[in-house]
């Protein structure tokens, strides 16, 4: 496997956002149709901010972050996905790690949301692994036995 390669995405990348957001089988015909749309309107609004990573010229994974509305210092990461065959190489540590390098300065703390279904555990082990912790929990909030798990860092200097 040739050494991943971060890099913008572009328009061109819809169509493989799709796929491997679909290949991931966690989530539901609309939760794709909202990270499509999260997508495009990164090429149009500037609060949201993306990234991608490439092996062998091939989109792996794919970021999308931006500040919380009507707040100072808080940002949202709203999607990452890894390629469901190139997950345990570190991909998401890198879309993570260049995440924290463009909001360096600009963030205060990072907030995300999944769900607690338990297929969802390795997502929430990801975010511990990286310095995430749970900060709430909202009982069947995407529906009966599906909770929505809330995480957040603190990028303040100690």
């Amino acid at each position: 496997m040739a050494a991943p390669r971060l890099r913008a995405l572009t328009p061109d990348d819809r169509d493989r956002v799709e796929a491997m957001t679909r290949a991931a089988s966690l989530f539901s015909d609309h939760e794709i149709a909202v990270a499509l749309e999260v997508f495009d309107d990164g090429f149009v609004d500037p609060d949201y901010e993306s990234a991608g990573v490439e092996i062998d010229g091939t989109l792996a994974g794919w970021a999308c972050w931006g500040p919380t509305p009507k707040t100072e210092g808080p940002f949202d990461l709203y999607w990452i996905v890894v390629d469901s065959r190139r997950q345990g190489f570190g991909l998401g540590t890198l879309l993570l790690e260049e995440m924290g390098r463009r909001i360096a300065g600009r963030a205060r703390t990072v907030f995300v949301e999944t769900s607690g279904r338990p297929d969802y555990a390795p997502t929430r082990a990801f975010y511990e692994k990286h310095g995430y912790r749970q900060v709430g929990v909202e009982v069947g909030y995407y529906g009966p036995g599906d909770d929505l798990i809330r995480f957040a860092k603190d990028l303040t200097p100690p």
